[in-house]
């Protein structure tokens, strides 16, 4: 007699037939089901009867194990005739396996956040802006597994799941999928301050000073994070809070002309009341004045009432306008610079997603000429170079300056100043960096007077400009969502690990094959975020950030609205799939560069057709791969070894980026990677590595600048060391391990040094928090001279 069963883990429990009765049944269930037929009870028992006679006859004086029965089952079922409720117990046994594996995984991956130091668990770094070991770190991780598992299991299809697991493709913010949300978006400050806005928790009215301006800038990032599981940007800075400083200005400039003739005259009770009329002509004089310009016509009519009401001459009534222009320009301009102080202040403060973060922010500016955008720019950048308290660089908002010749790029450029501040700036604080508005694929859109057509990048490399579905601007739109396929895979499966020759017909058809799943996949998230509700949203949709919630209702549902983001696919390791193709990567190989142009040019191809099929705007993207890095490469590597060029390292190469440990010149790696960028309309970077202080070679800086836009690159930046000493606050590049400026070795005091370093397009206080897999590509970056 069958009395035990030994199971899965190894403990013995009492053999229970009935179970094997029900499995059976529900089995049956599903095939009566399709052919509309009623499942017989009775039955099930009959075959239960001759399971337990071969388990009698196979295990007699032993206990049998759980798969076993389960072998048996089969067996019965084949040889009685019921091959269909076979196929169905086998696709039953299969996914109670898929949800025993599921707990498992999770209750390990609970384990390891609740128990294990973010120092030695990579899974509680896998967002370096996060601080694993703090409790709402951790609750965010919780929180993060168990919607991964339930997503993977309840939420999408097995195949995508299936596919997602085995590392083919990667479902990016898979733990936010159910949620609906989605991923970024571009914030336009002007739309959203005129009338004012609500947090939700209270209604903010429309501001009326360069302060108040900031202020609510960081307060509308901070509460359309938590609606959004990606990163905010403001695409065009300087033009949304130009207003701020021109009432600033208007507040400041009529004030301090009422000081001046207060000095110089003694009122009367009407002349006061005529003032009124002074301070009106001085309001719509406002821009000319704070250009310096000061239009003739109303100098000339203000200056005549300043004469006529208080009998002062010309020369008197000079002196009282440029007095108070003076005074009310260095005012604006010390109110506008602490203005952009506290905007990057609270960005690195305040806190989003349960206080575990700060808020991933961009902000994108440089090409507002007026002077309240110069205000605004010139500041910006000034409070970024002083940096946080004791001389803290900023990781947060990440600033991208744009570049528009006849704009900011030459000599005799109305912005040039500001564009020269800009390298200046980005050399000492790694920010701003720079995206290229005359590049070919960002001009196309571009129309003058319209900053809502200049191209604009999210920190972490995201573009989101053409539009099928309506207007191509950049506000109030963003990514939707975006899965990744791992080319390096794809090389090894084709190429030349494993066999005498490359075949490229199946490489392509295996590639096929993963863009349509992923398209199949995106679709489907884009079902479930279309579902929610404007009340789901309620900053995001409810105080109309995303473009075209103005005209829903607060129970109205997204599926159209949506329609004006990014559905995206994006790829990483172009390099070692090359290695796998061609034996070289397209760094050190043109037959490989003209091969790696033309798989990234299928995927286009692939998107482009996708977006005429559907009528939704699929994009590819070079994808950012913090979590990536080493998720892919560690798989990989388990399932085919150790293979030199390709899983030899703990990290694929980000992207098409060529490899960091490839030694290249800095104008070379730049030609090289170049043409990607015109490929992927989703989104994309070049980084260049130096060493040393740029700062002191700044032609240098705005050489390589220059660099980047005559290739037609769309978002580039350069690396390169800034380090800090907490104790004595210097900040710039620390060799070895005692500090240039107070002579501290590392060790003393028990406080390290800080090493600023980019990961992903945006910054990270100390290598520490990053996950092993971009550490060891961290160590492992060689310089571009």
């Amino acid at each position: 007699m069958i009395t035990e069963v030994c199971k899965r883990d190894g403990r013995i429990i009492s053999f229970n037939p009935e179970k094997i009765t029900l499995a059976i049944y529900k089995a049956a269930q599903q095939v009566a089901k399709k052919e509309g037929k009623a499942a017989d009870y009775r039955l099930s028992e009959e075959l239960m009867n001759h399971v337990v006679t071969l388990l009698e006859e196979r295990y007699e004086g032993r206990i049998p194990t759980v798969e076993e029965i389960q072998d048996a089952v089969v067996k019965v079922l084949v040889e009685h005739g019921h091959a269909k409720t076979s196929e169905q117990y086998i696709l039953y046994r299969a996914e109670r396996s898929r949800i025993r594996d599921s707990k498992s995984r999770l209750m390990n991956a609970i384990q390891e956040i609740t128990f294990n130091d973010a120092e030695k668990a990579d899974i509680k770094r896998e967002n370096a802006n996060i601080d694993g070991n703090t409790a709402m770190g951790t609750m965010l991780q919780y929180g993060s597994t168990v919607s991964k598992e339930f997503c993977k299991n309840k939420v999408i299809k097995p195949s995508h799941a299936a596919a997602h697991d085995e590392g083919e493709i990667h479902i990016h913010d898979m733990d936010f999928l159910n949620m609906g949300t989605l991923t970024c978006c571009q914030i336009d400050l002007i739309k959203l301050f005129k009338g004012g806005f609500s947090t939700g928790h209270g209604f903010l009215r429309e501001p009326n000073d360069i302060s108040s301006y900031a202020a609510l800038a960081a307060i509308a990032i901070q509460s359309n994070q938590n609606d959004q599981h990606g990163g905010q940007s403001i695409p065009y800075f300087d033009y949304g809070l130009a207003e701020g400083v021109r009432k600033t200005f208007k507040k400041m400039y009529t004030s301090h002309l009422m000081k001046a003739i207060k000095l110089f005259k003694d009122l009367k009770d009407e002349q006061v009341e005529i003032i009124k009329e002074v301070i009106l002509i001085s309001e719509n004089n406002t821009h000319c004045r704070l250009a310096m310009t000061m239009d003739d016509s109303y100098k000339k009519a203000e200056k005549e009432l300043l004469m006529k009401v208080f009998h002062i001459d010309a020369e008197m009534a000079d002196k009282i306008q440029d007095f108070a222009f003076r005074e009310a320009y260095q005012e604006t301009n010390r109110k506008s610079y602490q203005a952009m102080e506290a905007f990057i202040h609270n960005l690195n403060t305040m806190h989003s997603r349960a206080g575990a973060q700060v808020p991933f922010s961009s902000v994108n500016f440089g090409t507002d000429t007026s002077p309240e955008g110069r205000m605004v720019t010139e500041n910006l950048l000034l409070a970024l170079e002083a940096g946080l308290g004791n001389g803290e660089t900023p990781i947060f908002p990440i600033l991208i300056f744009k570049v528009k010749e006849g704009v900011n790029l030459n000599p005799g450029d109305p912005n040039y100043d500001l564009f020269k501040l800009a390298c200046r700036v980005s050399a000492k604080r790694l920010f701003p960096n720079f995206s290229f508005l005359d590049a070919p694929f960002n001009a196309q859109y571009y129309v003058e007077g319209k900053p809502e057509t200049e191209a604009t990048y999210m920190g972490c490399r995201t573009r989101v400009l053409g539009n099928v579905c309506g207007e191509n601007i950049v506000s109030g739109r963003g990514n939707v969502s975006f899965t990744s396929i791992n080319l390096p895979r794809l090389g090894i499966k084709h190429g030349m690990v494993f066999s005498d020759s490359t075949d490229l017909s199946g490489f392509y058809a295996e590639l096929d094959e993963k863009i349509d799943l992923v398209i199949e996949q995106l679709l489907e998230r884009m079902a479930v975020q279309g579902s929610k509700r404007v009340k789901n949203f309620p900053f995001l949709m409810g105080q109309h950030v995303w473009h075209g919630a103005e005209d829903l209702g607060w129970e109205d549902t997204l599926e159209e609205v949506i329609k004006q983001g990014t559905l995206t696919i994006g790829f990483i390791g172009l390099a070692e799939c090359l290695v796998a193709l061609t034996g070289r990567h397209h760094g050190e190989s043109d037959e490989s560069q003209e091969l790696g142009l033309e798989i990234i040019g299928h995927m286009r191809k692939r998107m482009d057709e996708a977006s005429e099929k559907y009528g939704l705007n699929f994009s590819l993207i070079a994808t950012p791969a913090e979590g990536l890095a080493g998720r892919f490469t560690a798989i990989d590597r388990k399932k085919y070894g150790s293979i030199a060029g390709i899983t030899d390292k703990e990290y694929y190469t980000n992207s098409f980026h060529v490899p960091v440990y490839y030694k290249i010149n800095a104008f070379d790696k730049i030609k090289k990677e170049a043409p990607y960028h015109e490929l992927t309309n989703a989104g994309h970077i070049t980084y260049i590595e130096l060493d040393g202080d740029p700062s002191q070679n700044l032609e240098a800086f705005e050489c390589i600048i220059h660099a980047m836009k005559d290739a037609g690159i769309g978002y580039g930046s350069i690396n390169h060391p800034v380090d800090r000493d907490p104790v004595c606050g210097f900040t710039g590049v620390i060799d070895g391990d005692v500090c240039p400026s107070c002579g501290r070795k590392e060790t003393e005091k028990g406080v390290g040094f800080e090493r600023i370093r980019r990961i992903t397009g945006y910054l990270v206080g100390t290598v520490d928090r990053f996950n092993d897999a971009k550490k060891a590509e961290v160590y492992d970056r060689v310089k571009h001279m």
